[in-house]
């Protein structure tokens, strides 16, 4: 069985303000399949930092606005 990740994020609501985007038209625009996509969005598995920082660039806002990591606020 898959242990959830903790790392939470805010995809889904980042790809409705941003024109409504689809899972798979982000997914195209990152360079992942859909099914990777919706179980990074999920919370089922961690994005490599190369794909996180390419889904913030998809989006144009900074990193620690699509992920974040309990216990980290600063």
């Amino acid at each position: 069985m898959v242990k959830p990740t903790r790392v939470t994020n805010s995809i889904r609501a980042l790809r409705f303000t941003h024109g409504e985007m689809t899972q798979a038209d982000l997914a195209e625009r990152v360079g992942v399949t859909r099914q990777t996509l919706i179980a990074i969005e999920q919370g089922r598995y961690s994005p490599s930092l190369e794909t996180a920082f390419r889904i913030a660039r998809v989006f144009g806002v900074p990193l620690d606005e699509v992920f974040q990591y309990p216990g980290t606020e600063v």
